[in-house]
């Protein structure tokens, strides 16, 4: 799995860093709310798992799964709901936990959902954001590291499912998924 990496964007400590600054700054803007964690399968798991752990507070967790890559490289632009939330978030402060913010076609259309679900309110906690790959005007709350336009694997992120386990953020070569 190594061997496919072309880079490390974002290293082990870097991430275990960001987990440590976003749980602290969590933990004072919601230090008197109840706020609940929605984390999109699957690629959330390891942050929010991470982050969860540095968020001193009491706080609910919950998952949805949701896609609009459907096993390619590039968003479909056509946004699934292939499990859907399992508790009401009506008058919940609600935190979307989320591995990358790359399009924002997936992410637009949870918040608007969640809002006319009656959501107190809705902000986005995300590990990665770039923002050279909006097709959709968006700016998350809270953002771990902003990335440049690369297709990226590792600590959640996958190609074809592969690569989730990587304990870092890396660059796939385009060997790995141009197959002409």
């Amino acid at each position: 799995m190594h061997n496919d990496i072309s880079e490390i964007l974002v290293t082990e400590k870097e991430i275990a860093d960001i987990c440590i600054r976003l749980g602290s700054q969590l933990t004072k803007d919601y230090k008197d709310k109840n706020p609940i964690l929605i984390g999109l399968l699957k690629g959330c798991m390891p942050f929010m798992s991470d982050l969860s752990r540095k968020i001193d507070l009491k706080f609910d967790m919950a998952y949805m799964s949701v896609s609009s890559y459907h096993g390619g490289i590039a968003s479909s632009g056509d946004v699934k709901i292939k499990m859907d939330l399992d508790i009401s978030i009506k008058g919940r402060d609600v935190l979307i936990i989320e591995d990358i913010v790359d399009t924002a076609n997936t992410i637009v259309t949870i918040v608007e959902l969640f809002k006319h679900r009656g959501a107190n309110s809705v902000k986005m906690v995300t590990l990665l954001d770039k923002p050279e790959g909006r097709l959709r005007p968006y700016q998350p709350e809270y953002v771990g590291k902003v990335i440049p336009k690369a297709f990226v694997v590792g600590y959640g992120l996958d190609y074809d499912e592969y690569y989730r386990n990587l304990p870092y953020v890396g660059v796939l070569k385009p060997e790995v998924y141009n197959h002409e």
